[in-house]
């Protein structure tokens, strides 16, 4: 599984708003994103490696729901402790762990403000087919 990361700000700023950490995008970046992820998906549908692709909504919409002294707590985002979120994910199928690491590396590729390139990123995680997988 590739793991896309952003922040709250980077969803402000993809909608039009400047923020702390730069400026809008202007309407041709988030087009030319999108542009650049349709084909990037593409590619994988035509080698027979995609799987599934999702976009998450904004962090802001996110709740964390957990169980404290016997009760449900429910906490609604975004969380101040985490600056960055999952955003979205892609699930691959594909020979080896280095050949998926080849596949999110063509994510560096992904058009956006030089101020956002400069600190993103993708984490990969191998998709556990059972509990065996825990301790492999």
């Amino acid at each position: 599984m590739i793991l896309h990361y952003a922040s709250q700000a980077d969803y402000d700023a993809m909608a039009g708003k400047d923020g702390a950490t730069g400026r809008a995008w202007t309407a041709d970046e988030v087009a030319a994103m999108g542009e650049f992820m349709g084909r990037w998906t593409n590619e994988l549908v035509e080698s027979g490696e995609f799987v599934a692709a999702h976009g998450l909504a904004a962090p802001v919409l996110t709740r964390r729901v957990a169980e404290k002294d016997g009760e449900t707590v429910v906490t609604d985002g975004p969380y101040a402790e985490t600056a960055e979120v999952v955003v979205g994910l892609t699930i691959v199928d594909c020979v080896s762990y280095d050949r998926a690491t080849e596949i999110a590396a063509g994510l560096a590729a992904t058009p956006a403000p030089a101020h956002v390139q400069a600190r993103g990123y993708v984490d990969i995680r191998p998709i556990m087919d059972g509990m065996e997988d825990i301790t492999s």
